[in-house]
């Protein structure tokens, strides 16, 4: 497969209730609109197995065994959801926009949970092979901003706080931190947005980064 028919894969990170899923999805319907065809999915998750393993993550049932272990549970999710999904859909030529990805677990696990770089390298290597993100949106918001449209969120809905939206506030300024190191130790592939501006002018930021990157050189390509 050519690089121009091969699918692009978009991942959006960020700490909690900075607006990853509401800005996938507006990413998705400005694509489906020009034609194209988008797949969009999350992690953990995705495909029926994983989604059974983010039940047991989320409730926070294996946080007692520590964040090794979580990590291990997030590659095995990882495995399935990239064998049964997204590598299948990039083969077909498609769009695939994921909610968090191997970002999320370096900054979860990694940098606040302490696990060693090295082996969270192997574990990723042991789960995607040489499956990187073409473009990673890193949504930031303060932390404080983020629990709070988080709680907001969960009123609406009756849920209760997650594992990780439980954490404090040291935990979710630290998880900031670490998207922004990522971004900045990966600046090609990273792109960070502020979160806290009114949510469409979130979504044509973004817009406008994936059509100058992807749309535009496209376009050029055919010609």
């Amino acid at each position: 497969m050519t690089e121009a028919e091969r699918g692009r894969f978009i991942t959006f990170e960020g700490g909690e209730g900075v607006g990853k899923s509401t800005q996938l999805d507006r990413l998705a319907a400005h694509l489906r609109a020009c034609g194209l065809e988008v797949v969009t999915t999350r992690e953990p998750g995705g495909t029926p197995k994983a989604e059974a393993l983010r039940k047991v993550l989320l409730s926070g049932r294996i946080a007692p065994l520590g964040p090794l272990a979580e990590a291990a549970l997030f590659a095995a999710a990882r495995i399935d959801h990239v064998d049964k999904l997204i590598a299948p859909a990039l083969a077909r030529g498609v769009f695939v926009l994921c909610d968090r990805f191997t970002d999320s677990t370096r900054a979860y696990q990694g940098a606040r949970g302490g696990v060693d770089p090295q082996t969270l390298a192997l574990l990723e290597q042991a789960a995607v092979g040489d499956l990187r993100p073409d473009l990673t949106i890193i949504l930031d918001l303060p932390h404080e901003q983020g629990m709070a449209r988080a709680a907001k969120r969960r009123a609406a809905t009756g849920l209760r706080a997650d594992r990780f939206e439980a954490e404090d506030a040291a935990f979710h300024e630290g998880l900031r931190r670490a998207f922004l190191a990522i971004a900045e130790q990966e600046p090609e592939r990273c792109c960070v947005i502020e979160a806290s501006q009114p949510l469409e002018e979130t979504a044509r930021a973004i817009r406008q980064i994936v059509n100058a990157r992807f749309l535009e050189t496209q376009a050029a390509a055919a010609q």
